[in-house]
């Protein structure tokens, strides 16, 4: 996976982690409606290639949710799996970036 792929995926689950914390946050908020992003889609368009630059997911809401009296559907337990989920998701991230960059400097310091 290239550093630029990663920086990508790091992005991704940055905004998907607003999302959620949004989501959260709105929990009382009557009206509120979930909303994530198609993670797995946009990152199928950075490893196809077919996005040049910053990939900007489009936040949609999630069908599907049960809704409260209120008209709201955020799940605390919901989102709180979803929370972790993408927390994890950016240290896998992190740590793949790590071993990039410890890659090219095994390579530096093996060319002296």
């Amino acid at each position: 996976m290239s550093i630029q792929m990663l920086e990508q995926y790091l992005n991704l689950t940055s905004d998907r982690e607003q999302l959620v914390v949004a989501n959260m946050a709105n929990v009382d908020t009557p009206g509120y409606h979930t909303r994530d992003i198609d993670f797995q889609g946009a990152m199928r368009r950075v490893v196809n290639g077919s996005v040049s630059g910053d990939v900007t997911p489009v936040a949609l809401q999630v069908a599907g949710l049960p809704e409260r009296p209120d008209g709201n559907n955020v799940n605390l337990d919901r989102e709180g799996l979803m929370l972790s989920e993408v927390q994890m998701q950016y240290q896998i991230g992190v740590q793949l970036l790590k071993g990039e960059f410890h890659d090219i400097l095994t390579a530096i310091n093996e060319g002296k």
